[in-house]
C-alpha cells in the first residue's frame, strides 16, 4: 500500500495551494494529491468569463506548469475519487479500490454543481459551469445554439449571461427569488444588476420557479417551463443554482458537519489528523457574527490552505482572514469585502445610474461589508474598516466624494 506523509484530496484552488505551500514552507515528507478531474490544477473563476468567451486559452489557466508537480515531488493522482475513509487506520480507499495511507489528510473536495430537481432534469442539453469539462461541453454548442435559458441569478448565472449576451445570444435568466443575488447582496445591488442585464438584452425573470425542463423525443432540452405555465424556449439550458459540498466520505467516517464539514480555527475536522479547507469547509466566522458557514471563494481556499499547512508544520495560526470576492460582468467590476449576511443597515455611496457606486453594510453601526461597483478605492480603503468593524459618521459615509479613509468615527 502506498503511503503519503500528507495526502490531499481535491485538485482545485484549495488543494493545489496546500501542496504548493507545503513545499514552499520546506515540508520534506511525501505528498500525494488526488483529483477527480484529469486536468492539472487550474483557475476556476475565468471559466464563466474569459474562458467561456474564448478570450483565454486553457493553458493560461494552469496554476503551475505541468512539470512543477513532479519537479517538487508532489505525486498527482488524477481522474480519481475517494469513496471511503478509515480515520483510525489513517487510510482512504479510492473508487478503483486502491488503499492509500496517510499521516495527515487535507480534504479539499470542493463541491459539485447542484442539479435541478424537477421533471426533465436529466435531459441532454443541460449544462453547468463548474469544471473545464463543463464549459468545454457548453462551448461546443455555441455555434448552433442561439437561445439560452439560465437558471439561477447568482454570480455564475450572471457572468454566463453577460458572456452569452456579448456573443449575441438570446438569453433568459430565471431566478426563483424576487431579486438577483438575494443571498449575498442588498436590494440596491440586485436592482442595479437586473437593470444592467436588461439593458444588454437579457430577459430577466424574477420570482420564477422552474416546474420542468421540456424535452423532445430524443430527450434533449427544448426549454424550461415555469410554475405559472410560461414556457421559455431554449436551445440549451445552463443551471447555476449553487453547489453540493463534496463531503460524503468524511461524514460517513464520523466527521461533524451538515452543510459542509465542520472545522475549527485551524481547519481541523473532528477526525484525527484530518483537515478540511475551501468550499466544503464550514467554519465559525467573526465576520458573520460567529455563525458557521462555508465561503466559496479563491481567497478562502488559499487562506485556509495556509492555515492547515502551518498547523501541520507546527506553526499554528488561527484562520482569521477577511473574506473578499469579485465578479466581472460586461465592463463592470464588482469587488466585495466582508460578509453582509448579518447587516441591519445599508448606505449607498454614489449614484448607481452612474455605474460607479458602493453599498456599505452596517451592523449596529459597525461596517461589516462593502460591495463596490467600479469603485476600487472604496474597496481598498474599506477593507480596513471591515477588519476593524469601524463605526463611522453616517452622513460622511454617504458622501461619495469623501474618501473612506477620511470619514470620521461616529
Amino acid at each position: 500500500m502506498r503511503h503519503f506523509d500528507c495526502l490531499i484530496v481535491g485538485g482545485g484552488h484549495a488543494g493545489a495551494q496546500a501542496a504548493i505551500l507545503l513545499r514552499q514552507l520546506k515540508f520534506e515528507g511525501t505528498i500525494g494529491l488526488i483529483s477527480a478531474e484529469s486536468e492539472y490544477p487550474y483557475e476556476r473563476p475565468p471559466l464563466s468569463k474569459d474562458y467561456l468567451a474564448g478570450e483565454k486559452a486553457f493553458e493560461r489557466l494552469l496554476l503551475r506548469p505541468v512539470s512543477f508537480w513532479s519537479d517538487n515531488g508532489i505525486e498527482m493522482i488524477l481522474g480519481e475519487r475517494v469513496k471511503a475513509i478509515d480515520p483510525q487506520a489513517h487510510q482512504i480507499m479510492t473508487t478503483r479500490d486502491e488503499p492509500l495511507g496517510y499521516g495527515k489528510l487535507i480534504w479539499a473536495g470542493g463541491g459539485v454543481a447542484r442539479p435541478l430537481s424537477c421533471p426533465g432534469a436529466g435531459a441532454q442539453g443541460l449544462f453547468t459551469v463548474r469544471t473545464r469539462a463543463d464549459v468545454d461541453a457548453l462551448m461546443a454548442v455555441l455555434p448552433e445554439a442561439s437561445r439560452f435559458a439560465i437558471v439561477g441569478g447568482g454570480y455564475i448565472g450572471l457572468e454566463a449571461a453577460a458572456v452569452l449576451a456579448k456573443l449575441g445570444k438570446q438569453v433568459t435568466l430565471i431566478e426563483a427569488l424576487d431579486r438577483l443575488l438575494a443571498r449575498v447582496a442588498g436590494p440596491e445591488l440586485s436592482d442595479f444588476f437586473a437593470q444592467e442585464h436588461r439593458s444588454h438584452g437579457v430577459d430577466v425573470r424574477l420570482s420564477a420557479a422552474v416546474e420542468a425542463v421540456e424535452t423532445d423525443a430524443a430527450n434533449r432540452a427544448t426549454g424550461v417551463r415555469l410554475a405559472d405555465g410560461t414556457l421559455i424556449e431554449a436551445d440549451a439550458v445552463i443551471v447555476g443554482i449553487g453547489i453540493v459540498p463534496e463531503t460524503g466520505p468524511l461524514l460517513l467516517a464520523g466527521a461533524s458537519g451538515g452543510n459542509g464539514v465542520d472545522v475549527d480555527d485551524y481547519c481541523l475536522t473532528s477526525l484525527p489528523d484530518i483537515y478540511a479547507i475551501g468550499d466544503c469547509a464550514a467554519h465559525e466566522s467573526r465576520f458573520a457574527n460567529g455563525r458557521r458557514l462555508r465561503i466559496e471563494s479563491v481567497q478562502n481556499a488559499n487562506d485556509q490552505a495556509r492555515t492547515a499547512v502551518q498547523h501541520i508544520l507546527g506553526e499554528p495560526v488561527p484562520y482569521a482572514a477577511v473574506p473578499w470576492f469579485w465578479s466581472n460582468q460586461y465592463d463592470l467590476r464588482l469587488q466585495t469585502v466582508g460578509l453582509s449576511v448579518a447587516h441591519d443597515e445599508r448606505i449607498v455611496r454614489g449614484d448607481p445610474a452612474s455605474r460607479s457606486f458602493s453599498v456599505v453594510y452596517l451592523n449596529q453601526g459597525h461596517v461589516v461589508a462593502l460591495d463596490c461597483v467600479n469603485r476600487t478605492k472604496d474597496y481598498v480603503q474599506g477593507r480596513a474598516l471591515v477588519v476593524d468593524g469601524a463605526k463611522l459618521d453616517r452622513e460622511q459615509l454617504a458622501d461619495a466624494d469623501r474618501p473612506l479613509k477620511e470619514v470620521s468615527l461616529a
